[in-house]
């Protein structure tokens, strides 16, 4: 629309400028060489004009035919140019592909047809890598540092290829190199900062850590997590040498992030070792509602030396209003009053958690409970029996890696504040204990083994041969139910009463289902006595049970077994 405004325009003006000129005659002379030339004005316009077009159609043939071998010329190197940035790109192709063939063949062509060009060191330095000519890249990699344009990736290809033989100080070299000619190159800004937490020099992290939120390559809030958990880091490496140092550096990290579990613990027990309780227990409540934690507890109990165990009940009792319905308050409330000899309040403390399946450290507690207030050891086994295929609490997880204790860098691929205090995935899957297990054994009684007399049927044969005398020194073993009685060895022959076949159960006996007995022929029935019910219990096998429990009737099959 502009352009054919704007001719129209010329057009415009070139009609006004003859009208302008026929309003206007005139005559025109010229004297030249004895000629004399005479016209009107209008014609003399024409003429020049004309003149002027065959003084520019002269001077544009001369041009093109003088400009012949430099078009031609200009011509192929277009050519060339182009087959040569063709090749680049499908040596691009090729290498994203992963075909080292092609990409070499295309990499040659480029290399003949555009061999100066940036991008031609760049296919060549990506062929060899996928090659796995490591001499070739680096070669290719140097190359690129002798062009302005090309110098900053040259120094990435060289970190990389330095990274992957094993050469931190070269990689680290590059990296340096890198943001002093770029500042603001996230990849160097992120090595240099990895290079420093691997190291464990916390300032000049903390200084990376800085430029990078300087240069918006990292937002605020994750910032603000680094600088807290780096300071953290040099807390907890300080605290022996240097503890004014490290309780700063502890109480901003934990300023930075209130959340930050390992700053607060270290910031509250060291301020409770200085004397200011106070301060310390405020600071280990505010972090205990952002984060409750095995930590923070033990530091809170701690915070006053010399408290008795009701002062350090009365302590977690304070601190389990905070958060009541947590799992870990109720550890905390549990292992305190275990502490203090408060069982019955263990009992009931610990009960709702139980009740959706018992944990390692539940089972723990239950065992300690159990040796402190009975001094079961059958119990005590049975606890720790079940703590060993109970789920697993949470614990400081890092790229598959589980730690009994924080750090600040993965040990495995020194990622900063890797660490997160979780569930194990590897044991999310296990089943929890049936809740009746669990839950029976929370009754305050002083009896170890209980059985209900509606619950045992007991089988009675109208005759049965009295027993063989027991072996000395050794104790039978209970079988399961309904399991074949391995031979006895033949005594000599003993009167005996044939017995009238045994009656069937009435009722199965639960959990475990009952059988009918199956008579045996009488040869059999000579030394053998009749097999007795054996009732399952939820006690440990090895326990002896109380001393005071009567013997069994010999004549009665279902009795009450104590293990």
């Amino acid at each position: 629309m502009v352009r054919v405004l704007v001719y129209l325009a010329v057009f415009a003006c070139l009609a006004f400028g003859a009208v302008w000129l026929a309003d206007r005659p005139g005559e025109v002379s010229v004297l030249w060489q004895g000629y004399r030339i005479e016209t009107s004005v209008a014609l003399a316009a024409i003429g020049v004009v004309a003149l002027a077009f065959l003084v520019l159609l002269v001077w544009a043939i001369f041009r093109f035919v003088f400009g012949l071998p430099s078009a031609f010329s200009l011509s192929s190197r277009s050519r060339r140019r182009a087959r040569g940035f063709e090749a680049v790109s499908r040596g691009m192709v090729a290498i994203g592909a992963g075909d080292p063939i092609a990409a070499g063949r295309y990499t040659g062509e480029a290399r003949r047809f555009v061999p100066g060009e940036p991008l031609t060191l760049l296919l060549e330095a990506q062929t060899a890598q996928l090659s796995g000519d490591r001499a070739q890249a680096e070669a290719a990699f140097k190359a690129m540092l002798e062009k302005s344009e090309t110098r900053v990736l040259g120094l990435r290809g060289l970190f990389v290829e330095a990274k992957r033989r094993g050469d931190v100080t070269a990689a680290r070299a590059f990296a340096d190199d890198a943001v002093r000619r770029s500042p603001s190159l996230a990849w160097a800004n992120d090595a240099l900062l990895d290079f420093h937490t691997q190291a464990g020099d916390w300032q000049a992290a903390r200084t990376a850590v800085e430029r990078r939120a300087a240069l918006r390559l990292a937002d605020k809030a994750e910032a603000r997590r680094q600088r807290a958990v780096l300071l953290a880091a040099e807390a907890l490496q300080a605290r022996e040498h240097e503890p004014e140092k490290a309780l700063a550096a502890a109480l901003e990290a934990v300023k930075l992030s209130p959340a930050l579990t390992p700053a607060a613990a270290l910031a509250g027990r060291m301020l409770a070792e200085r004397g200011d309780v106070r301060k310390a227990s405020k600071l280990l409540e505010a972090a205990w509602k952002d984060a409750p934690h095995p930590d923070i507890a033990a530091a809170y109990l701690d915070a006053r030396p010399g408290d008795s165990a009701l002062d350090r009940l009365a302590r977690a009792t304070t601190l389990t209003k905070l958060r009541p319905s947590d799992p870990e308050s109720v550890l905390a409330l549990t292992g305190a009053a275990i502490q203090a000899r408060e069982f019955q309040k263990a009992r009931e403390t610990l009960k709702p958690l139980l009740a959706g399946g018992a944990s390692v450290r539940a089972c723990l507690l239950m065992a300690e409970l159990e040796d402190a207030e009975h001094g079961a050891a059958g119990r005590v086994r049975e606890w720790l029996a079940r703590a060993t295929r109970a789920p697993r609490d949470a614990a400081w997880v890092a790229d598959g890696l589980v730690s009994d204790h924080w750090m600040p860098v993965s040990p495995i691929t020194g990622r900063l504040d890797a660490f997160v205090w979780t569930v194990p995935p590897a044991t999310l899957g296990n089943k929890a204990q049936a809740v009746d297990d669990v839950l029976a054994d929370l009754d305050d009684s002083t009896k170890l083994i209980e059985v209900k007399a509606e619950s045992v049927t007991t089988i009675e044969p109208t005759a049965v041969a009295p027993p063989p005398p027991p072996v000395p020194k050794e104790e039978p073993k209970p079988e399961p139910v309904a399991a074949a009685v391995p031979p006895v060895p033949k005594e000599e022959p003993k009167p005996v009463v044939e017995p009238k076949p045994l009656e069937a159960v009435a009722e199965p006996v639960k959990p475990v289902e009952a059988k009918p007995v199956e008579a045996k022929p009488a040869a059999a029935r000579e030394t053998t006595p009749p097999k007795p019910v054996i009732f399952p219990v939820s006690h440990a096998p090895d326990d002896p049970g109380p001393e005071e429990e009567p013997p069994p009737e010999p004549k009665k099959s279902g009795f009450r077994l104590f293990g």
